[in-house]
């Protein structure tokens, strides 16, 4: 999700692309299952059932500073990131 915020957003409602120039394509897709093994990106994923995982949860849940004057208290689920690291070879 990160990467496709990125993207440009449209002048239209919502940042909907309303003119043919303002799309992005999207060039290629391999879903990874398709990669041989030798090619993937082995990856590590932060295990979700640890108490690191837990107060990450909670620091993005009740997040503060001065840009939230008020904690949310919850957290979307397409909000939280899972921490990946590339895997030692």
């Amino acid at each position: 999700m990160s990467l496709l915020s990125s993207l440009p957003r449209g002048t239209g409602p919502l940042g909907f692309y309303e003119k043919p120039e303002q799309h992005v394509p999207i060039r290629a897709i391999r879903i990874a299952a398709d990669v041989p093994p030798e090619e993937r990106t082995r990856l590590e994923v932060i295990r979700t059932d640890t108490p690191l995982f837990g107060k990450l949860v909670e620091a993005l849940r009740n997040r503060g500073g001065d840009w939230y004057k008020v904690p949310a208290g919850h957290i979307e689920l397409c909000n939280m990131p899972i921490a990946v690291r590339a895997a030692a070879r």
